[in-house]
């Protein structure tokens, strides 16, 4: 069906400035709603420009204007225009424009538009109405040449932003695949310029991007660093590409990351970037190298020391992590209105959750008490819960998570789960299997609560009803690759159908490939068939991306099996480090007899 005009205009008159103007002119046109309310002053004003013997074409001007306002769009519009011909005055063509982007009339806008470039063809600012409005009407074909006008127009010192700013102006094309064939078809010149080529690739990859042709981009960002190893364009479009199945994208990322020596260092928010996309593959040894170096090449930048803090707890290093987010607190501290970054929550309940892991609960609850913005102060009572339960006073914890306000359906989920998982971190299975069956019978087909009741079943020694639990959550999310790798694992540690066990969990490690966890199902389960020597590979593997109590467990009894005891005992002693209160590893070394 052929997009209507009518809300595309309704779109570009509230979105006016226009996107290329705004991101290239220190003074944009003034949108349609500005000019809507123009007095008779102003109209008086702006025909002071012309002759002042024509007194009757300052009189249609002024009459156009009226009319206008007085809701006759169309013959004020009429008038207008013809002012605007009869003159070849730019502000009177703008107006003419103006008038008809206010009335959604799509046609008429055009009209004037193209009247005014025609008429004043060394006109940017004409040719930019041209532009938006063909992509508003979505006759996207038609601005190969308004685009490539507004490049050759565009001073040398403004170019690359209006190549920076293409993708975002055609972020509303109906058809992304022909927008994407259409910019690189105007750019053909600025793509084997030394000047652009780097930028114009960059263009070029983000209109495939948002046409979904992901090998495309890649090639485009491949071109782009190419033509200028340091920009980071090309770099920002292989970020969004870095994928198991795209390998090279990363590579695009390495190298510019691995250059970024000497004086051109690479900018902090490159490799921060970076940081997060191997932070969401989990491969978290990784991101802990970027963020080490992004906190040491630029230690004033806060982010920095904030993402790395929290790995550093995640991982249980309780006194790196103080350190970080006590330096990001700091740095954060000194910005303006700090008391509206939402960072600064998160530090405080990291700081907060540290306090508590020592005991000292006290500086716990002054962390928290530091915590003003509302939206985050569920989270801190949720903290403060957790504080009373390792207080033995669990009972008065959950009634201050059930005090939250629950004015929303994403409110009453946060709420459940948050008593759900305290109830789970302080051993109270029952009570956390009868919560969550009270919300399953509200929300039967829930399949992340039905999962969450199959991991207290377990708990509970309910492994019919766990199993049962987790092939309906299969069966309703095919794709929920936590139940296969929980199904699996399960299995494989019962040391009961082990075929099984592994297709199971091979499945769960086509849908996420960089879990080190899922890896950590697989050696388990290859070391109870017997595969002993691909087991350690694998575990090789899932402790260097991720090192884990739970992991360290399995990893050890494998090496204790080869008779590699004194390597088997350092990693446990690892794992103990890391979290002496993991309950996989200490009933390994108890079942083991060992003492690391």
């Amino acid at each position: 069906m052929k997009k209507k005009p009518g809300l595309a205009f309704a779109c570009l008159c509230l979105a006016a400035p226009l996107v290329l103007a705004q991101a290239t002119m220190p003074e944009a046109p003034a949108s349609a709603a500005a000019v809507s309310g123009l007095s008779e002053a102003r109209a008086a004003e702006a025909s002071a420009s012309l002759s002042p013997l024509d007194g009757e074409l300052f009189y249609q001007v002024l009459v156009g204007e009226l009319t206008a306002q007085e809701g006759e769009a169309a013959a004020g519009f009429a008038l207008m225009l013809d002012a605007a011909r009869k003159t070849g005055d730019a502000q009177l063509y703008q107006r003419a424009t103006d008038i008809a982007l206010q009335a959604r009339s799509g046609d008429a806008a055009l009209q004037a538009a193209m009247a005014w470039k025609q008429q004043l063809p060394a006109s940017r600012e004409a040719n930019r109405y041209v532009l938006q409005i063909l992509i508003a009407l979505n006759r996207i074909a038609d601005t190969v040449e308004p685009l490539k006008a507004e490049l050759r127009m565009a001073p040398d010192t403004e170019r690359l932003a209006v190549l920076a700013a293409m993708p975002r102006a055609y972020a509303r094309a109906s058809d992304r695949k022909l927008a994407a064939s259409v910019v690189e078809a105007a750019l053909a010149d600025h793509l084997a310029a030394p000047a652009t080529a780097s930028a114009a690739w960059t263009t070029v990859g983000r209109m495939r991007l948002a046409a979904d042709d992901r090998p495309g981009a890649f090639v485009a960002a491949q071109h782009g660093q190419a033509a200028d190893p340091r920009a980071e364009g090309p770099v920002v479009v292989a970020l969004e590409l870095i994928d198991p199945k795209q390998p090279e994208a990363e590579m695009l990322v390495r190298n510019y990351l691995a250059d970024g020596q000497g004086a051109s260092k690479a900018q902090p928010e490159i490799r921060m970037a970076y940081a997060r996309v191997l932070l969401d593959a989990q491969r978290y040894a990784e991101a802990m190298a970027q963020l080490q170096i992004v906190t040491r090449e630029k230690p004033d930048y806060a982010e920095g020391w904030l993402v790395l803090g929290s790995l550093q707890l995640q991982d249980n290093q309780l006194a790196p992590a103080q350190a970080s987010l006590e330096r990001y607190v700091a740095l954060a501290g000194q910005a303006p209105q700090a008391e509206r970054n939402p960072g600064l929550a998160q530090a405080y309940l990291s700081l907060s959750q540290l306090a508590e892991k020592r005991k000292d609960y006290a500086a716990a609850e002054g962390w928290l008490g530091k915590i003003e913005n509302a939206a985050d102060l569920a989270q801190a009572q949720t903290r403060r819960a957790s504080i009373l339960a390792s207080q033995g006073r669990i009972e008065e914890g959950r009634r201050l998570i059930r005090a939250l306000p629950e004015r929303t359906p994403e409110e009453a989920r946060l709420k459940l789960n948050a008593e759900v998982g305290l109830l789970r971190e302080f051993k109270q299975y029952r009570q956390a299997h009868e919560l969550l069956a009270q919300a399953l019978a509200k929300t039967p087909e829930d399949t992340d609560l039905l999962y969450e009741q199959s991991m207290v079943a377990e708990k509970l020694g309910s492994l019919d009803e766990m199993e049962r639990l987790l092939r309906q959550v299969i069966q309703l999310k095919p794709d929920y690759h936590h139940a296969y790798n929980a199904l699996g694992y399960s299995l494989a540690d019962r040391n009961v159908r082990l075929p099984e066990a592994r297709e199971l969990i091979r499945k769960a490690i086509g849908f996420a490939p960089s879990d080190p966890f899922i890896k950590d199902s697989l050696g388990w389960v290859e070391f109870r068939m017997g595969n002993t020597l691909e087991a350690v590979q694998i575990f090789e593997a899932a402790y260097k991306a991720r090192p884990d109590a739970e992991i360290a467990a399995h990893f050890g009894e494998v090496l204790w099996s080869l008779g590699q005891r004194d390597r088997a005992l350092a990693i446990w002693k690892e794992g103990q480090r890391l979290n002496a209160d993991n309950e996989t590893l200490l009933e390994t070394l108890k079942r083991l007899k060992v003492t690391p």
